[in-house]
């Protein structure tokens, strides 16, 4: 087995995974102090669900009513999850996906999304894509209506108006004042990664003189946002975290036919043309039919190294229950650093997987969401109304560049 570890342990998953029907398991810590997966062994007979089920990322849990109505009027489990991102991609309210999504560095939205059908084992997926505010249905179209799987940057833009998408301007008068803001914060933008030989943390110096930078910029930004209290803090959040505003959603109907979709603005002022894991099929979604599927919110970069998506359906193609198979896909993200806190302190990552049984579970990174204070949660609708639930934790400590 080479570096993986063959310490076999049993998962006391949380609260919400544990309603799912997650098997326990008990646990061992890496050096790290995350939770190591490999040689996992099930301990118990799979756990059976409820179909039918949709989970997603915890921004789209007002909007799971929608898939869930399709579900239960016997329709298909693609048409129920694009239903419900589409509900998000529709709200100027969102900055994460679609229509007031946050900007590329020239202020810009760009937008990604990929769709998956279990039942007929067919993907779709569109990247870069401007002026075309629903690219999970874009996705839908390619899959449905080419003989391709992914079509990208103006390509799919005029794809999409060829195929009857409006074209609109996506930049919101909110989206536009954050993205002035930031522009009026930095003189420089993308720098070496933390997986680069050049990368080195903030000295405690350094920090000190980022509070006091950061005071000066509250006051720009409150004039940039005419002095309105609430965009001032959205805009100063998403100045200091440059969010990697994405939803992902799985849906399984009474059958056990899955689908999901992911869609998202992709990461906020980034290079033009920068693409995430949202597209990436078995990267950001990834859905295998006799499984199950799976998909990532969060830094994508790290995501695509791992391939978490298609990671997260092979182990429960092995056995593992969805929670344990996400927790898997962490602990190879954080072994790409070694366990290095400080590293994998700069950014946050969530998987999500959902198998044809109904079983459905969510790791974080961290424990905490991106607000520091409030733990990690995702969304569940088992066909009585949609709800947060806490996803099972990698590291049990807050992180996630905060």
């Amino acid at each position: 087995m080479g570096l993986w570890s063959r310490r076999k342990f049993f998962l006391t998953s949380v609260a919400g995974t544990a309603a799912a029907g997650t098997s326990n398991l008990l646990g061992a810590s890496t050096p790290g102090g995350g939770i190591d997966v490999y040689g996992l062994v099930p301990q118990s007979a799979p756990a059976k669900g409820k179909r039918p089920v949709m989970i997603s990322s915890a921004n789209g849990v007002h909007a799971l009513d929608k898939g869930m109505d399709i579900l239960k009027n016997g329709g298909d489990t693609l048409d129920a999850a694009v239903a419900a991102v589409t509900v998000v991609e529709d709200d100027p309210n969102d900055d994460s996906v679609g229509y007031g999504g946050l900007p590329n560095e020239e202020g810009e939205v760009e937008l990604d999304a990929s769709v998956m059908h279990g039942p007929t084992r067919r993907a779709g997926s569109v990247a870069s894509v401007r002026r075309i505010k629903n690219v999970a249905k874009l996705a839908k179209t390619v899959m449905e209506r080419t003989n391709h799987t992914m079509i990208v940057g103006d390509g799919a833009r005029r794809f999409a108006v060829a195929e009857g998408f409006e074209e609109m301007n996506l930049l919101t008068e909110h989206s536009r004042k954050k993205w002035l803001a930031w522009k009026a914060s930095t003189s420089f933008n993308w720098r070496p990664g933390i997986d680069s030989p050049e990368w080195v943390g903030r000295s405690a110096s350094a920090r000190r003189e980022d509070h006091l930078r950061y005071q000066a910029l509250q006051e720009r930004v409150a004039v940039i946002c005419d002095h309105d209290a609430a965009l001032t803090a959205r805009a100063m959040e998403v100045i200091t975290n440059p969010p990697t505003g994405t939803i992902n959603c799985l849906a399984v109907n009474e059958k056990g036919e899955i689908s999901g979709t992911t869609t998202t603005s992709g990461l906020s002022w980034k290079i033009p043309g920068r693409v995430g894991d949202s597209p990436i099929i078995g990267a950001g979604l990834c859905v295998d039919g006799d499984v199950g599927g799976a998909g990532s919110t969060g830094k994508g970069e790290e995501n695509i190294k791992v391939s978490g998506g298609h990671t997260i359906v092979e182990m429960m193609r092995k056995g593992m229950s969805p929670t344990e198979a996400c927790l898997e896909a962490l602990h190879r993200v954080a072994r790409n650093y070694n366990n290095d806190k400080k590293k994998l302190g700069t950014f946050h990552i969530y998987f999500y997987a959902l198998n044809k049984d109904g079983v459905y579970g969510s790791a974080s990174l961290w424990r905490n969401g991106y607000d520091p204070n409030k733990r990690a949660k995702y969304a569940v609708h088992d066909g009585t109304e949609g709800k947060l639930v806490e996803c099972a934790a990698y590291f049990d400590e807050i992180g996630g560049d905060q």
